[in-house]
């Protein structure tokens, strides 16, 4: 009788307790809340399978899942920059993925050469100009922006952060240290000011006419131009007669020690899927990974351009050789 009693009060206190869905996923997210609550909402909506979420900057994450180890909460890491991706997958913090639908929907340049992680929406790093002073077929290479005509006449965002990083990483990887080194230089000494802290203050400059050409992300450029439709300032394709365009991915990966594995595997596929791969894109005016996906109309309105199908995990082989390179070219 004393047991039956227990058992009761057992059941009644277990009753009350909050109930954990089994296929409930936790992501640790490194891409800002508006831009991913929509694609959690979208997926809970159409499937029923709960998202829990935490947004911080990549570092932090990085370290949090490290320190958490086996005991970690979080199936799945979202972050910028393949760099960070690569990073997280060679500090073991990722599992490797065997996915049909993954490696069907992701070009192969795209995701990590093991399947720890993939790209989701891609980023092309490029030139911008002043449509008031400069002619595109003056325009021809990331390279060129060295040659001399262009002295006190270039902007360049800083070399602290890591889309610049992996800019440099990658022209490595094609041109060899010494030649990247030699390009690097010559922007330095083409510079009309120092160093922006972001993309968005080097393209003001530009149409302030305090310089006539830079590197950005294209998102930050159609973000502007929707702000201000009437800025004297328009993209260009560089190196297409050669490698293609630089581009650099967000993208995700499954955790090591994923406690809902089959969910999470479930969702990056969905991710990688038509209504995801706009969503996922759209948002930021980014181009989807998944070339069967169109960009936005905003996006394509841009142009279409061949991109550099070297894999993006170069970014990250190669990022503390370019930050070193960087540094001996005077790039601040």
């Amino acid at each position: 009788m004393r047991f039956l009693k227990q058992a009761m009060v057992l059941l009644i206190v277990m009753s009350t307790l909050p109930v954990m869905a089994a296929d409930e996923i936790v992501v640790y997210s490194a891409r800002n809340e508006q831009l991913i609550k929509p694609l959690f909402d979208a997926y809970t909506a159409e499937t029923g399978t709960p998202i829990k979420f935490i947004t911080d900057k990549e570092g932090p994450l990085l370290e949090k899942l490290k320190a958490e180890g086996a005991n970690t909460p979080a199936d799945l890491l979202i972050t910028v920059d393949a760099g960070n991706l690569w990073l997280a997958a060679k500090e073991g913090v990722l599992a490797q993925v065997n996915s049909k639908a993954l490696k069907t929907n992701i070009p192969a340049h795209l995701r990590d050469p093991d399947n720890r992680w993939f790209g989701l929406s891609v980023r092309a790093r490029t030139i911008v100009y002043s449509t008031a002073r400069v002619k595109p077929s003056q325009l021809s290479t990331y390279e060129a922006l060295g040659d001399t005509k262009w002295k006190g006449r270039l902007c360049l965002r800083t070399s602290k952060k890591v889309y610049n990083q992996s800019l440099v990483a990658m022209m490595i990887a094609r041109l060899g240290e010494a030649k990247t080194e030699k390009v690097v230089t010559s922007w330095v000494a083409n510079l009309a000011t120092d160093p922006f802290p972001d993309d968005t203050k080097l393209m003001e400059a530009i149409a302030a006419g305090q310089c006539d050409v830079g590197i950005v992300n294209t998102y930050y450029y159609g973000r502007l131009k929707q702000k201000q439709p009437e800025a004297p300032i328009a993209l260009f394709w560089p190196n297409q007669k050669d490698r293609g365009v630089h581009v650099n991915v967000s993208g995700a990966g499954v955790t090591a020690h994923a406690k809902h594995r089959e969910a999470a595997v479930k969702f990056l596929e969905w991710l990688s899927s038509k209504k995801a791969q706009n969503l996922f894109a759209d948002e930021n005016l980014e181009y989807p990974a998944n070339p069967k996906i169109k960009p936005h109309a905003s996006v394509a309105a841009w142009g279409k351009f061949k991109q550099d199908t070297i894999n993006v995990s170069k970014a990250g082989s190669l990022q503390a050789q370019a930050v070193m390179l960087m540094d001996r070219a005077g790039y601040k």
